[in-house]
């Protein structure tokens, strides 16, 4: 062993879905909005003036904040803007978990929030969920270091009530919970609307999904002034300039455009009825969405050899080889067209 070697950080990376560089596939794994971006940020891309690149971005976003204060109740001081959700995500975690007690998550979510712990050293637990994947509100009401819950989670597609969520807060007011809403747009209720009763209540999103924006990384976290501000002094600290000024023009051109991102959102959800509705005619059991994706099951047939047939026939799902979930599929609503392909491969596996 070289001498440096035990002085290294030794962690498991998350494993994202695959990115596959082939042509004329139906790309079902990733959770990517089906439709292109709102008219208005092809427009703001090519009338932007490329010689602002010489300069840094601003590190104040008051132009995308603005947009964002069109669809949310918030003001400039309750927002804070990152390089995707996945960095804000991570900045939440190195902000406000520092207790010697365990920040609670659930055993089937996100697989990023575990690694994250490991990186930053902060203890955790994860709290099953129950036999039909919901999370247990009085599972969170005892001690522990903060909480963390991904609402609608993932990969179930299963949301909890609003009410639940206040639940969660009501019996935490000691510590900070942070609401992961990556799919809130299709069909939850936001906890938004809590911020104003809950000091400790941190609620990140994304324009990665229902703006259709995967590609430019940008997340967002709203919360009172004090914890945004706590947020902007550990990203200054390591990074000041996380948002780059073309990902900023086109964030905002996406979120002044509340026209487009409502037709979006709808027609990916009626798509996502007729999906489970078409997949249930075949014998497939669908847990409750309200995501973009579902997560499926059929007891006659073997969710890792479906996985591999589809893949070979160019319709590319996710699959878990995970405890409790592995035979399950997550597949996103892709466009009408795709899902045709994909129960039609589906019929073709089944028989």
């Amino acid at each position: 062993m070289k001498l440096w070697e035990d002085k290294i950080r030794q962690v498991v990376p998350y494993v994202p879905g695959e990115q596959p560089q082939i042509k004329n596939i139906v790309k079902l794994n990733t959770n990517e909005c089906p439709y292109p971006p709102s008219p208005m940020v092809e427009k703001a891309i090519r009338e932007y003036n490329t010689a602002e690149l010489r300069k840094y971005p601003s590190f104040v976003c008051r132009e995308l904040k603005a947009a964002l204060r069109k669809t949310y109740p918030v003001t400039d001081d309750m927002l804070f803007l990152g390089n995707g959700s996945d960095e804000v995500l991570a900045l939440c975690f190195m902000t406000f978990f520092n207790s010697d007690k365990p920040v609670l998550f659930p055993d089937i979510t996100y697989s990023f929030y575990d690694v994250w712990c490991d990186l930053y050293n902060i203890k955790y637990k994860r709290v099953p969920v129950n036999e039909k994947f919901e999370i247990t509100p009085e599972d969170y009401f005892g001690e522990n270091g903060g909480i963390v819950i991904a609402n609608p989670n993932a990969p179930t597609s299963i949301c909890m009530p609003l009410e639940s969520i206040e639940r969660i807060l009501q019996n935490n007011r000691n510590v900070i919970v942070i609401v992961d809403e990556a799919y809130i747009d299709f069909g939850g209720e936001s906890a938004v609307s809590l911020l104003d009763k809950y000091d400790n209540l941190v609620v990140v999103q994304t324009f990665s999904k229902s703006r259709a924006l995967a590609g430019i990384r940008v997340g967002y976290a709203m919360a009172g002034k004090e914890l945004v501000d706590a947020l902007e002094a550990v990203k200054n600290s390591f990074n000041s300039y996380t948002l780059n000024s073309l990902s900023q023009t086109a964030a905002a051109a996406a979120a002044n455009d509340v026209e487009y991102w409502e037709d979006c959102r709808k027609k990916i959800m009626a798509t996502r009825s007729r999906m489970i509705k078409e997949l249930s005619e075949l014998g497939f059991e669908t847990l409750p969405s309200s995501a973009n994706f579902i997560f499926t099951t059929n007891k006659n047939v073997k969710a890792a050899e479906l996985f591999e047939f589809l893949r070979s026939k160019g319709v590319i799902v996710r699959y878990f080889n995970k405890p409790r979930i592995s035979e399950y599929l997550r597949i996103t609503v892709g466009t009408d067209g795709e899902v045709d392909r994909l129960v039609e491969e589906v019929k073709n596996f089944v028989g």
